[in-house]
């Protein structure tokens, strides 16, 4: 279906490419009948060759972390002649992807990838665009009700129970535990929390003292954490499941110097700069530096007419200062 689409879009261009050389022709006529022509100068360079492919990226909100996926999309973009149409909210809000998504339909797109903020309520949308004829993968948190044909992402449930395991070996027999997380409708940090609190509550006396939501407000992260540091001056550790808690948590910690554990979701270099610095004791990849090629190979596999992977998992890795990492910040 969506290689027709795309011949069809190609025979109109050509065939509006041959009208505007007749209609040019006609009305450039000289004496003997032959029309002018323009010879390139020594100093033109030729037009860029157009893009095979236009595909949309629609994440969260804006931030590093997927900074760093942009970067890795566009490089392969570059390698397959592919458009790349980056889309950000300045904060998570569902209106603003839902807009996002019915402008890239309009503007008839060759195929879009979202991390969707609330996986149920983006649904009808992304069901609408494969309708029509546009590939749609989700990548860190799926939307798995839709038609979307592949996700791109960690086992959310595991990641959730590795932390919740190292936590565990770290405090002993007991200790006390605080919780700040993004988007309360977002599956992939539904799955992380679930996955950690019931491994906790299953496997050890560790106490989850409090869990609280900033739903993608970096200032409600830093108020949260300052009731709950405040309520239970005594926690042993933060869980920080998302970006923005994450970013929120260090600030915090360097500003009111803290020695408590933190524990962190998602691998920048902002945040491996933290893990060196000692505001955070670990760190869980979700295998962030695979989802821009992976984005690109899979919407490139769909418009050519074949069957990208539907769950592709990109793995949890757990680092701490003692991990050798540094060469994956090295670009």
């Amino acid at each position: 279906m969506f290689r027709r689409r795309r011949a069809k879009q190609r025979g109109r261009k050509r065939l509006a490419a041959l009208l505007a050389v007749l209609v040019l022709a006609a009305g450039t006529g000289c004496q003997g009948g032959m029309p002018d022509t323009a010879l390139p100068g020594p100093g033109d360079s030729p037009e860029p060759e157009p893009p095979a492919y236009v595909f949309g990226i629609i994440y969260p909100y804006a931030h590093p972390l997927y900074e760093w996926v942009t970067r890795q999309a566009e490089e392969t973009a570059r390698e397959h002649r592919v458009k790349l149409m980056v889309r950000a909210p300045d904060e998570a809000h569902l209106e603003q992807q839902i807009r996002m998504m019915e402008t890239l339909i309009k503007e008839g797109v060759d195929g879009i990838a979202i991390a969707p903020v609330d996986s149920d309520a983006l649904v009808p949308i992304i069901n609408r665009a494969v309708e029509s004829g546009i590939p749609v993968v989700c990548f860190e948190s799926d939307a798995p009700d839709s038609k979307r044909m592949a996700f791109i992402g960690t086992d959310n449930l595991e990641s959730g129970r590795v932390l919740a395991d190292r936590l565990a070996e770290m405090l002993g027999e007991g200790g006390m535990v605080i919780v700040e997380s993004g988007m309360s409708r977002m599956e992939s940090l539904r799955d992380r929390l679930e996955g950690f609190l019931t491994r906790i509550y299953e496997t050890s006396d560790v106490r989850v003292l409090d869990v609280r939501y900033h739903e993608g407000d970096d200032q409600k992260a830093l108020a949260d954490l300052e009731i709950m540091t405040e309520n239970h001056p005594h926690f042993n550790a933060l869980i920080a499941l998302d970006p923005v808690s994450v970013s929120s948590a260090v600030l915090f910690w360097k500003a009111k110097g803290l020695k408590q554990y933190l524990l962190a979701f998602g691998l920048t270099r902002e945040v491996w700069e933290a893990v060196n610095n000692g505001q955070i004791t670990h760190v869980v990849s979700q295998g962030e530096f695979q989802w821009g090629k992976r984005i690109v190979h899979s919407l490139l596999a769909l418009q050519r007419g074949r069957q990208a992977t539907v769950l592709q998992d990109t793995g949890t890795e757990l680092y701490s200062r003692d991990s050798r990492i540094d060469w994956m910040f090295e670009n």
